[in-house]
């Protein structure tokens, strides 16, 4: 089964996002409240759950929204997704692939200078919300 394992926003850039009971996902906007929501292509912003537990090898204090992740997935290989698939998750939201990986800070992230490595650049999906509603924990996902 592919589901949600978690959901994470913070009110900055630059910071850890915080594992949250459930968010709102607003039609071409992102997560009501996240920093990195807006009118642009990189609304939410995906991360699998089974590239993060390679990393929690390393550091196993690791929590949920290191990454600045809105939505860990479980089950699902975010690799084989591509620009324009879209996911509906739970009843409601349904997400459209825009971005596949993205460039890591100039400097380097926090988890990178710990591990000597970064996920999200390569592992990384980002949407454009087409269908709002609440996401939590537990949804199940599916390519529509």
């Amino acid at each position: 089964m592919t589901y949600v394992e978690a959901v994470c926003l913070s009110h900055k850039k630059g910071i850890v996002k915080k594992e949250q009971d459930t968010v709102e996902a607003l039609v071409n906007w992102g997560i009501e409240g996240d920093a990195h929501a807006g009118d642009w292509h990189r609304q939410i912003s995906l991360l699998a759950g089974e590239s993060i537990d390679g990393v929690k090898d390393v550091l196993p204090t690791l929590k949920n929204g290191a990454f600045a992740e809105n939505i860990i997935t479980r089950g699902m290989d975010l690799s084989s997704l591509r620009i324009g698939d879209r996911l509906q998750i739970g009843d409601e939201v349904i997400l459209e692939i825009t971005q596949i990986g993205k460039e890591c800070h100039n400097s380097g992230c926090a988890i990178k200078k710990a591990t000597g490595d970064c996920i999200m650049p390569r592992e990384g999906i980002f949407a454009r919300v087409i269908k709002g509603g609440t996401l939590k924990k537990e949804q199940q996902i599916r390519i529509v």
